[in-house]
């Protein structure tokens, strides 16, 4: 069977033949696949092992400490995702070099390819514009601004829908687990969550749309639009899906003329190419602490210009989009999720305490508190259900109204 691993590295694949191993056998597998020394593996079911920082803070995670304990009885199947820390730096194995004389040397087919691999600007977007429902966006930007002070990176997938002209509106944002430092963004996705936010969104008639993050004040004084690492980012995210207007939006600090700062909001997509180049491999995607932000690697040479080169200026890959704003049908006044305050039966209470005047439908029009209240629900049926209900601003189901009464005074 195959399993998932998720370092810091990111997501790996591990090969399996007996789903019944234990866990020693599991960390020698480990070693011998990913190259990670046995005495200095970390194991937990548990994702937030990525975020220990402190070796007593990862001493904490002991569901994966009893080398004698069978993997299957911790539930782990195929598929399953393990979270993995690890001390010091590994040597993965790299491709086979076979040196050749320049003389009478034969051009192979990827030589070929990569002679007429030319880098050049896309000058149009697959998208009309974007537009951002203005509490979606505020909501947003409010925090990365007022907690957050634009000290660490923020991310959240963009939902709503895309006219038959290409115009793209977003209507709520979507914040997944994640670990945010000044330079990177690292996305603790889930996938269980990941299914009630689909689930809602086809109730609301929407979708997954495109990726919002903040760059950080750190990086306002780089020379560069976006960095080798976010655009590798993007890119990945873009090439899941099967979207064409796919939209990534990055919310940065500018200094104005009186000396103060604006928050800006800018947006693009990354350009047909670039998706190109990522799904044939050609992408560089270790990178490392001395690399120039400014440029993307590639693992070949491409013609940039009329010149042979391996690194790309990121410029050439994004394409700019047109942002508007709209008031969309959500409200956006519930908490939103993973943040850094716990949402519970209380804060349930409160939000429909301040809305009692309100019909039950205008109560529940919210992203996030159909998110909280979903955990509940049967996700195939009365999660869609229940967003259908939002949709189409109708009368909810007494049997909704019930549960949703009883979970709020439970808080």
């Amino acid at each position: 069977m195959l399993i998932r691993i998720r370092s810091r590295d990111g997501l790996e694949r591990l090969q399996i033949d007996n789903p019944n191993i234990t866990i020693a056998h599991l960390k020698t597998l480990i070693e011998s696949q990913l190259r990670v020394p046995l005495h200095n593996q970390t194991l937990s079911t548990n994702q937030s092992l990525l975020i220990a920082k402190t070796p007593s803070e990862i001493s904490q995670f002991t569901d994966m400490s009893n080398p004698q304990t069978p993997i299957s009885t911790l539930g782990i199947t195929h598929g399953s995702i393990i979270f993995l820390a690890y001390d010091g730096e590994r040597t993965i194995a790299g491709p086979q070099i076979r040196p050749a004389g320049s003389f009478g040397r034969k051009m192979t087919m990827d030589d070929l390819i990569a002679k007429q691999m030319r880098i050049t600007r896309q000058e149009n977007p697959n998208c009309e514009l974007v537009s951002f429902d203005r509490d979606a966006a505020n909501g947003f930007q409010h925090y990365v601004n007022e907690t957050l002070a634009f000290a660490v990176k923020r991310g959240g997938f963009m939902y709503g829908t895309v006219s038959d002209e290409g115009k793209v509106e977003v209507d709520f944002i979507y914040e997944p687990p994640q670990q945010g430092t000044e330079e990177d963004l690292i996305l603790l996705r889930d996938s269980d969550e990941e299914k009630l936010v689909e689930a809602i969104a086809l109730g609301l008639g929407m979708r997954k749309l495109g990726f919002i993050f903040n760059q950080t004040i750190g990086q306002t004084k780089k020379d560069y639009t976006l960095s080798n690492r976010e655009i590798l980012q993007a890119v990945e995210l873009q090439g899941e899906s099967d979207l064409k207007e796919w939209v990534t939006v990055v919310v940065k600090l500018e200094v104005n003329d009186d000396g103060g700062a604006d928050v800006h909001f800018e947006a693009f997509q990354m350009s047909d190419l670039c998706v190109k180049l990522l799904k044939d491999g050609w992408f560089e995607t270790e990178i490392g602490a001395g690399d120039d932000p400014k440029l993307s690697k590639m693992k070949k040479d491409v013609v940039v210009g009329g010149k042979d080169t391996k690194e790309v200026d990121n410029d050439f890959f994004l394409v700019v989009v047109k942002i508007f704003d709209h008031q969309g049908p959500l409200s956006s006044t519930f908490p939103v999720e993973n943040r850094n305050t716990m949402t519970t039966m209380r804060t349930l209470k409160n939000h429909l305490d301040r809305t009692r005047n309100l019909p039950f439908v205008k109560r529940i029009s919210d992203f996030h508190l159909l998110l909280f209240v979903a955990r509940f629900l049967d996700v195939n049926s009365d999660v869609p259900a229940l967003a259908g209900c939002v949709r189409a601003q109708a009368t909810v189901p007494e049997g909704y109204q019930i549960l949703i009464d009883s979970m709020a005074a439970s808080g």
